[in-house]
């Protein structure tokens, strides 16, 4: 019985592991911003499941986005990724700017749904 504990306690280990990326956007609190070297402001303040559920978002999709070929894929989801696994710091053939991306893709829904901030101060709260 002592010899199962070990591996027991591995495979929970190991499991925690492979779930994480999921629960980290869950317990989001701000925009990860750790990647600019001299962020010019805070990181936005988002609250990930608050934010979806009053929006009524509930396909990943729709802000986690796949693109090939300069062509958004349907039904891909990036959720499994970091922004910035994709985006650089300077823009890359079609393809933003980490910043320009974060703005395009936040900013640009707010102002498309004509709701939510749209400010710097709005969402860069100190």
């Amino acid at each position: 019985m002592k010899a199962v504990t070990p591996i027991i306690l591995s495979l929970l280990l190991g499991l925690i592991v492979v779930l994480n990326p999921a629960w980290s956007q869950e317990e989001m609190t701000v925009v990860d911003n750790s990647v600019f070297d001299r962020p010019q402001r805070p990181p936005a303040t988002f609250d990930h499941d608050a934010h979806n559920e009053k929006a009524e978002i509930y396909d990943c999709a729709v802000c986690h986005h796949v693109y090939e070929d300069g062509e958004l894929v349907p039904d891909e989801s990036s959720e499994d990724q970091r922004c910035s696994d994709c985006h650089g710091l300077t823009a890359s053939g079609d393809q933003p700017a980490l910043i320009k991306a974060f703005h395009a893709n936040c900013k640009g829904c707010h102002q498309e749904q004509e709701r939510g901030p749209i400010m710097c101060g709005e969402c860069h709260i100190n």
